[in-house]
């Protein structure tokens, strides 16, 4: 299928979708246009099913409410106030979201944007952040089959933007920033998508009004963060974050990564190889987090020694800081402790210089836990020197020790790394009640399992009342 057929088909499938819809509208004496990603995605060859639409329209949010409830199985109006409203279509479950022609601006210094209804498509479209996004089909017109009349509006130049990958605004850049200043995230997110040069005015304005990124809500910056972190290159993105001092208001630890490097103890650039270590990932939110955040406490940690520049204990103190600000940026507990535990694991194959016994396999798989296939992942693409030597020394170790494992869970349970007894078991072999005693009988008995594998229940209990007579207690 050629790129033209492909859209033609897109474009067709929306047109399709939304037929229920545009004829209700059309009754209504409304008008109905498919707007945003759906059409975009369309344009650029993106194939497979369409699973959501955005519209815009002339009706406002209470005869959208009333014009689509007979049409959805379900009904979601959260977004009311930005004159949105939401539903699942009953007939192909397609979610669509349908929002009154508007403008919105951030006003006295507010985290909410206030919105203003209008009349006019183009006006609507020029209040879109870019170009490439201030495209319309007109699905009313399709769904008629009025004939020669124009149904793809493109008031702004944005097909020939997609065309030229470059990324633009269809109005001064500067202004639409300063109405919502999270679009200057959206522009790292799209260049980093669709690999696009970033034009120059819309750079120095997001240079220009990088600091009024305060007035966006935590949970906001977080969404625009995760959706750029799972694109193809998120380093695009990344990089223009740093050189407009965007980053510096959400992730002040990015920028702080460009270390000054002195003409005699040279080392890697942190930054570049972090942006390296990003792109190798896969596009797992957790994997490329944890990839973003795998350096961060270099730069607090480095020291200059006879050997040259070290790091030591970076991994933990980065740890602590990926807490810090991730807790900052409101991300839900368990992708925190999933992506600090990576941080503070990242290193964790490189100790074990002189090869993989059974009890350094078991602590390793142990430690990981259900990160274990992401840690090795984070492992090798973290390793991005250029020397081929090297290179083939690690891979190799690598290969080594992902051999090991297989090896090991053939002959073990690897899965339920637990000591032979447990806390009850340990109270009534000891005669002791709940205590800190009974955590150390525990470490005790792992420490057996992580050295020589699996013991039986009896003989656990045979050595746990030696240690505890040898204990003198």
């Amino acid at each position: 299928m050629t790129s033209s057929e492909s859209t033609l088909e897109r474009l067709n499938q929306i047109a399709q979708l939304s037929a229920p819809l545009a004829r209700a509208f059309a009754d209504a004496g409304h008008s109905l246009y498919a707007v945003g990603g759906s059409v975009r995605d369309a344009l650029v060859g993106v194939t497979g099913d369409v699973e959501e639409i955005d519209f815009t329209t002339d009706a406002r949010p209470d005869e959208i409410a009333r014009l689509m409830k007979p049409l959805c199985s379900a009904l979601w109006e959260q977004g009311r106030a930005f004159g949105t409203i939401g539903g699942k279509l009953a007939a192909s479950g397609v979610k669509a979201e349908i929002t009154t022609f508007r403008s919105e601006a951030y006003v006295d210094h507010s985290r909410k944007p206030a919105v203003e209804w209008g009349d006019s498509l183009e006006v609507d479209l020029s209040r879109r952040d870019f170009t490439i996004n201030a495209l319309a089909l007109d699905v009313v017109a399709l769904a008629l089959e009025t004939p020669g009349v124009q149904t793809l509006f493109d008031y702004f130049g944005g097909f020939a933007d997609l065309h030229e990958r470059v990324l633009r605004t269809p109005t001064e850049a500067g202004g639409l920033f300063r109405d919502d200043p999270l679009r200057m995230l959206r522009a790292a997110r799209f260049a980093a998508r669709f690999d696009l040069r970033i034009d120059p005015l819309v750079e120095s304005a997001a240079v220009e009004n990088a600091e009024k990124l305060a007035i966006v809500s935590a949970e906001r910056i977080r969404a625009e963060l995760d959706l750029l972190m799972v694109t193809e290159r998120p380093s695009i993105g990344l990089d223009f974050l740093v050189r407009t001092g965007l980053a510096t208001q959400f992730l002040p630890e990015l920028p702080a990564l460009q270390l000054e490097q002195d003409p005699i103890h040279r080392h890697k650039d942190v930054l570049t190889h972090t942006w390296a270590v990003v792109d190798r990932t896969s596009p797992d939110l957790v994997l490329r987090l944890a990839a973003l955040f795998h350096d961060v406490g270099k730069p607090a940690t480095r020291a200059i020694t006879p050997e040259g520049v070290t790091f030591r204990f970076h991994e933990i103190v980065g740890a602590k800081m990926t807490k810090k600000r991730m807790l900052a940026l409101k991300y839900s507990q368990e992708v925190l402790d999933d992506v600090v535990a990576l941080v503070e694991l990242h290193l964790r194959f490189h100790t074990y210089q002189m090869g993989w016994s059974d009890k350094a396999v078991r602590r390793y798989v142990r430690d990981a836990g259900p990160l274990l296939d992401k840690l090795n992942e984070l492992t090798r693409c973290d390793a991005t020197t250029r020397n081929a030597r090297k290179a083939a020394t690690f891979a190799r170790r690598m290969d080594e020790l992902e051999e090991r494992i297989v090896e090991l869970r053939a002959q073990e349970d690897l899965s339920r790394l637990r000591p032979a007894l447990d806390g009850l078991a340990v109270m009534e072999v000891l005669g002791v009640s709940p205590g800190p005693v009974v955590g150390r009988a525990l470490d005790f008995l792992m420490e057996i399992r992580l050295d020589e594998g699996e013991i039986t229940p009896e003989e656990a209990t045979t050595r746990l009342r030696a240690w505890w007579a040898a204990r003198g207690d």
